[in-house]
């Protein structure tokens, strides 16, 4: 199999999972067990551990020292600030709001490609970021005023899931040189420990407190989901992607996630599809597929 048919598989793989994530962790969350801030350590901690044990069974790779600060800024923007930004705002969203939202990925990697690229934003782009917009600004005015009678959304939690997909764009827009440089493991295992610092913390008093004998067999399979699947697996695939297709092509991948999570949600009873969300969903995804065109059209020309 070709490297590049590899890149978008893992890409794939990694979106469906992240998909399926927007329901684990909106059980976890409202369960209340655990804070967000403690789940996002034990998330945190768990992946890293399985990153630094395979390191162990291989070859050792040398960091370079200047390249440590690039890695902790990857850890803060790709890890740490998208998943607690994330797990804050999942018990305040709906699956379904929270999936139209981290679909905008596409619209920041335009933004990031005219400051770092110089990459011009054309008419057809602007007019795509226009009709985007206007569909989060109407998610956003449904919410506030309780127009959509259906589960609803707190503006708060829309706004910590524009500032997560943001994040994690930067992430995929920004890093691509420092992920392509070492192997996969090697890049995790320290974007994970310096996570795991970042977090403990936060985090360590409630942990050594917490009465691990109460959650159920549901819960404890949901937090293996999202430590093994979600982030281990997750973030091995996306660097995997990384350096075999462009940021771009990465970010489309997004598109696979709130089609997951739409129709996991429904399934489960977690959502309901009203006329709003359509109406929310068509403008904003519209706006994205116009300016993910013109960019595949500027890349041909």
């Amino acid at each position: 199999m070709k490297g590049n048919t590899l890149g978008h598989l893992a890409c794939f793989v990694a979106y469906t999972i992240f998909g399926i994530n927007i329901i684990v962790c909106k059980d976890l969350t409202t369960s209340q067990l655990l804070s967000p801030v403690a789940l996002f350590c034990l998330r945190s901690l768990g992946a890293g551990l399985l990153f630094w044990l395979i390191s162990t069974f291989l070859p050792k790779e040398k960091v370079d020292r200047k390249d440590y600060l690039k890695i902790f800024m990857a850890a803060v923007l790709g890890f740490f600030l998208t998943q607690m930004t994330f797990l804050i705002a999942i018990p305040s969203i709906t699956p379904m709001d929270c999936s139209i939202v981290t679909s905008l990925s596409p619209i920041y990697t335009m933004f990031i490609a005219y400051f770092a690229l110089r990459e011009p934003i054309t008419l057809r782009k602007a007019g795509g970021v226009a009709l985007s917009f206007c569909g989060i600004v109407y998610l956003i005015l449904n919410s506030a005023t309780g127009a959509d009678t259906s589960v609803q959304t707190s503006v708060w939690g829309l706004l910590l899931m524009i500032a997560n997909s943001l994040c994690f764009s930067l992430y995929l827009g920004l890093f691509k040189p420092t992920i392509c440089k070492y192997s996969v493991i090697t890049f995790m295992k320290w974007i994970f420990l310096f996570s795991s610092l970042l977090a403990l913390p936060l985090a360590v008093g409630e942990l050594v407190r917490f009465d691990y004998s109460v959650p159920d067999n549901v819960y404890w399979t949901e937090l293996a989901f999202l430590i093994i699947c979600s982030t281990f697996i997750t973030y091995f695939l996306i660097p995997f992607g990384q350096k075999r297709i462009r940021p771009t092509l990465v970010s489309m991948y997004s598109y696979v996630q709130p089609i997951v999570a739409i129709a996991v949600s429904i399934c489960v009873g977690m959502d309901t599809l009203s006329w709003q969300k359509v109406l929310a969903a068509a403008t904003v995804f519209g706006g994205v597929v116009l300016v993910t065109y013109s960019r595949s059209v500027s890349a041909k020309s």
